[in-house]
């Protein structure tokens, strides 16, 4: 049981390691480095790199425990084939024209270094801001045996949240770690915890990395089973 709000997570108090997952939303370059696609649109990185050392304490919580570790990345196709004409529109209205930022092959599509991934972990490529869509992902939860899933990574109020909204309509049991998500927007972040909060827990349950990590100590030295 990890103690959480509005509710301990899971409700049940049945948290099974075979069937949970951690899932670590585009800690990418181009949204943590200074010259990264999100610098571009002039936002500060710097809270997001924040959060660096919080996840990398997570995820090594998680390992221990047995838990599936899942990392998302989003790009288009270095070619473009996937981008709709709103799509090259907004990105030409960006800036970024024929830029390499958010390209699969790109130097900042890669994830930052400080991240440890590892073979066996899980890594899903995306288009969109929700990991759901046109992608594998709910198929590889579903052929995992997944019904527990936590959610840290960037940024709180666009991807981690379309994401975790997909998974609760979806009746994924959701915790979102608080403090391991961040955002370029103070305010946008803020509101994006609380929106989890309300009618006592429509997008699932709130937790700090501490109590997740204290919560998953108990089953530390599991084996994940693929």
């Amino acid at each position: 049981m990890i103690k959480a709000e509005p509710f301990d997570y899971p409700y049940d108090g049945r948290l099974d390691p075979a069937a949970a997952a951690l899932v670590v939303i585009d800690m990418q370059k181009d949204f943590l480095s200074p010259d990264g696609y999100f610098a571009s649109m002039g936002y500060d990185p710097a809270p997001l790199r924040i959060v660096l050392p919080v996840i990398g304490r997570l995820i090594a919580a998680c390992r221990a425990a047995g838990i599936l570790i899942i990392h998302t990345r989003q790009g288009y196709r270095s070619d473009m084939a996937d981008m709709t004409p709103y799509e090259k529109w907004r990105r030409n209205r960006a800036g970024l024209g024929e830029t390499g930022a958010l390209l699969r092959g790109s130097p900042g599509f890669e994830i930052v270094p400080e991240i440890d991934v590892r073979p066996e972990d899980v890594v899903v490529d995306k288009t969109c801001n929700s990991a759901f869509t046109y992608t594998d992902f709910e198929h590889v939860l579903r052929a995992q045996g997944i019904e527990f899933l936590m959610f840290a990574g960037c940024t709180t109020d666009v991807c981690v949240h379309s994401t975790l909204r997909e998974a609760c309509d979806r009746n994924f049991q959701c915790l979102t770690v608080a403090d391991a998500c961040a955002s370029g927007d103070a305010y946008a972040h803020a509101a994006a915890l609380h929106m989890v909060t309300v009618e006592n827990g429509i997008f699932g349950a709130i937790a700090s990395s501490d109590a997740v990590i204290e919560g998953l100590a108990p089953l530390s030295g599991a084996t994940r089973r693929r």
